[in-house]
């Protein structure tokens, strides 16, 4: 059973938001328990999923993919569990969402260029409609919601 968290834990939380390679001891400091007591929240909150992982962010330009785009596609159910095996292979498709409305998906898809996202679309139109929206630029970049914290303290 998972358990309520705290003021501690939002802590531990946030700060690993804000640097997920921040040391345990610099975790312990900051949120004043022993290096071993911060460690057991840490676990507890990856065993119960609250964390569910640690990621380097990257400068997908630098990387050599300067276009990103959102397309949507109005997949045939027939062909919905095909798709989906499909999608986990495509390296380029950082996210496929089920939707509402007129389209069934939206992925988010990075490419070296134009011409390999038109290519990428053609070989989806094989599944349904679609509809592309490239990226001119990105005011916010992808975040996690930082957690409430709680008003009471830890005891």
């Amino acid at each position: 059973m998972k358990h309520k968290l705290d003021f501690i834990d939002h802590q531990i939380i946030s700060l690993l938001q804000e640097n997920a390679r921040m040391s345990l001891k610099q975790i312990a400091s900051r949120v004043y328990l022993s290096s071993p007591a911060a460690s057991a929240r840490m676990d507890k909150l990856e065993r119960e999923g609250y964390i569910t992982g640690f990621h380097a962010s990257i400068n997908r330009e630098m990387m050599g993919y300067p276009i990103k785009a959102f397309v949507t596609l109005a997949v045939d159910a027939k062909l919905k569990d095909e798709f989906l095996n499909y999608m986990t292979q495509c390296r380029n498709v950082i996210e496929c969402n089920c939707i509402t409305g007129d389209y069934a998906m939206l992925l988010e898809v990075v490419y070296p260029s134009t011409e390999e996202l038109e290519q990428f679309v053609g070989k989806l139109q094989r599944y349904g409609k679609t509809k592309t929206q490239i990226v001119f630029s990105t005011a916010i970049e992808r975040r996690e919601p930082l957690p409430e914290l709680v008003t009471e303290m830890a005891g």
